[in-house]
C-alpha cells in the first residue's frame, strides 16, 4: 500500500467566477459542481492518482457534493480557497484510507 500525497492546487479563480455566475443565473450548485467543466472534473484532472488507491471519479463527485456548503461559501467569497480545498483534500485522503483498509482485509 503506497501513501497518497495530494497537493493543494492553485485557486481556479476564472472558473470560480463562471461557476458563481452560473449559480446566480439559476443553475443548481450541484449541477455546476458536477458539470463537464465543473469543480469535480477540474479536481479529477489534478487528483486522478486517487484512482490508483481505489477511489473512482464518482467517489470524488460524492465528496464534492457532500462539501457543497463549504464550496458555496468559497464561491460566494465567505471562505478562502485553501479552507474549502483543504476540506476536500482531507475527505479524499480519509476515504482512500478506508478503501485501502477494506481492500487489504478482503
Amino acid at each position: 500500500m503506497s501513501t497518497l500525497h495530494l497537493h493543494l492546487p492553485d485557486e481556479p479563480t476564472g472558473l470560480a467566477e463562471q461557476w458563481l455566475d452560473d449559480v446566480v443565473d439559476g443553475q443548481s450548485l450541484e449541477s455546476v459542481l458536477l458539470g463537464e467543466s465543473g469543480l469535480a472534473a477540474w479536481l479529477w484532472r489534478r487528483w486522478s492518482t486517487v484512482a490508483d488507491h481505489g477511489l473512482t471519479r464518482e467517489d470524488l463527485e460524492g465528496i464534492v457534493v457532500a462539501s457543497s456548503r463549504e464550496l458555496w461559501l468559497w464561491l460566494a467569497g465567505e471562505r478562502v480557497w485553501s479552507q474549502a480545498c483543504s476540506g476536500l483534500l482531507g475527505r479524499v485522503e480519509r476515504r482512500v484510507v478506508v478503501v485501502e483498509y477494506t481492500e487489504a482485509r478482503s
